[in-house]
């Protein structure tokens, strides 16, 4: 089955596209189910949706937001998701502190902060937790969130939320497959040419990169002409 694709002149246009698909959903969510829980990814594009996002007409307090990932740095690094995150959308919108869910990375037992996230999860969706809208990117390596090739958290089934090995420089923590493949909605965004090898690979179901593992049938990839490719 061949994901879903369209294709856009700039990361601009492509981040602008993204935060009016995720405003409709959330408003659909939020008069079907009370609620609208979103997991988001950190990156270029994505900071320029949230911004986008801020502008649109959202029910924001029926909301719930998520992380995919977080790495493992203090509070306000500029490494940290969570920092763009705050600068990005939640500086800029309506939303409670109880309504955003940050990766418990600061902790002294990463391990068992896995779990409790986990639990916060069930808590803002559910049980099992079913997300819905996962905002996914797309390495240049094939990875997605911080499920990158090689490492032990791939292989995880059990756990949605669980610690990656060291990776440019950081220990991760990011969402399973699993919780990843029960979302309602997974939004690609993907942009810049040097992702157009890896774009392909997504689109052709390539099992052997982590972003091909991911459920495809809920998908739908937003891309610039320079990772469109030909």
């Amino acid at each position: 089955m061949r994901m879903k694709i369209e294709v856009f002149e700039d990361a601009g246009a492509v981040a602008r596209a993204a935060a009016d698909f995720i405003a409709a959903e959330a408003r659909s969510g939020v008069a079907a189910r009370g609620r609208f829980t979103m997991a988001v990814s950190g990156g270029r594009t994505p900071w320029l949706m949230l911004r986008a996002l801020a502008d649109e007409d959202v029910p924001w307090a029926g909301v719930q937001v998520v992380q995919v990932d977080e790495r493992v740095a203090p509070d306000g690094d500029p490494d940290r998701n969570l920092t763009h995150l705050r600068e990005s959308l939640l500086a800029r919108v309506p939303l409670r502190s109880d309504q955003v869910h940050a990766m418990p990375v600061e902790a002294t037992d990463l391990e068992a902060a896995t779990r409790a996230y986990a639990d916060e999860l069930r808590a803002a969706a559910g049980e099992p937790s079913v997300l819905d809208l996962v905002l996914l990117g797309l390495g240049p390596d094939g990875h997605t969130a911080s499920l990158v090739p090689g490492d032990p958290s791939l292989e995880v089934t059990g756990a949605d939320v669980a610690l990656a090995g060291p990776y440019q420089g950081r220990r991760r923590m990011t969402l399973t497959f699993p919780v990843l493949d029960r979302a309602r909605h997974v939004l690609w965004v993907v942009t810049g040419a040097e992702k157009a090898g890896m774009l392909r690979r997504l689109l052709d179901g390539d099992r052997a990169i982590p972003a091909g593992r991911v459920r495809r049938d809920r998908a739908l990839v937003l891309a610039d002409r320079g990772a469109a490719g030909r």
